[in-house]
């Protein structure tokens, strides 16, 4: 029948004369039930269903509670079986596996995920929240600071693209828009090569973002050798000390070559 309080409703407990943290010994009197006499359907399903007990119950079998996650009846409580029932399933996305991989690094990649999303705050959604600042890139005022500009098209973020994909076996042309980014990093040649792309790409994504708010916040410039010095030695620091794993062991020869 379910939980009780919502086969005879809220008024049952009064209408039982039990609390409603009652158990079961409560409505027992040695071999009878002490309920009250039945004044609904739902009280005399109730009784009914009481007479297919036997008492007194079996003292030698012991009560155990179950939890019900979907179809699935547990003896002890799982948080990750309840997670799986409560959250909502979508469909995996075809960027899943660019985005959260072995071996990445948590910042770098949560950073690719925002990006991914174009929810990074650049200076265009800003504008268009209402604040008071200018929509123009903060590298170059020629164009709109969006998220394919300041990534991909920037003159400055170029010039940062050229020397990171020279390594990576680069495109014929440079991409035009994160869709492109994306399919590159896709189309390796091999596993060692895409996750050598992947990791590149996460680490420019996360550089170029902290160079931009440095540039607005601190209005401190740096130069394109130094900002590729920075991923160059952020990249050789994270193949180094995963140099013992899997597809790791080869990837400073193809950064260095």
């Amino acid at each position: 029948m379910g939980l009780l309080i919502e086969h005879i409703g809220p008024a049952g407990l009064r209408a039982l004369r039990v609390s409603k943290n009652a158990v079961v010994a409560d409505a027992i009197a040695g071999s009878h039930w002490t309920l009250t006499h039945p004044r609904s359907q739902e009280e005399v399903d109730l009784h009914a269903h009481f007479t297919t007990i036997t008492l007194p119950l079996n003292v030698d079998v012991c009560d155990d509670y179950e939890w019900v996650a979907g179809d699935s009846s547990l003896h002890v409580f799982r948080s990750s079986t309840t997670w799986e029932v409560l959250r909502s399933r979508q469909q995996i996305k075809n960027w899943v596996d660019v985005v959260w991989f072995k071996g990445e690094i948590p910042k770098h990649s949560f950073t690719m995920w925002i990006a991914n999303y174009d929810r990074l705050p650049t200076r265009s959604r800003l504008a268009a929240w209402g604040l008071p600042v200018s929509p123009s890139c903060s590298f170059y005022s020629n164009f709109e600071e969006m998220r394919d500009h300041l990534m991909l098209s920037c003159e400055y973020i170029q010039e940062v693209w050229r020397e990171v994909l020279l390594r990576c076996q680069p495109p014929n042309t440079m991409f035009a828009d994160w869709s492109e980014l994306l399919s590159w990093i896709r189309a390796a040649s091999s596993s060692k090569l895409s996750l050598l792309r992947k990791l590149a790409v996460q680490t420019v994504i996360y550089h170029l973002w902290k160079q931009r708010n440095n540039l607005v916040r601190n209005q401190t410039y740096i130069s394109v050798a130094a900002v590729f010095y920075g991923i160059g030695k952020d990249l050789q620091n994270i193949i180094s000390s995963r140099r013992r794993r899997k597809h790791f062991d080869s990837l400073m020869a193809m950064w260095l070559r």
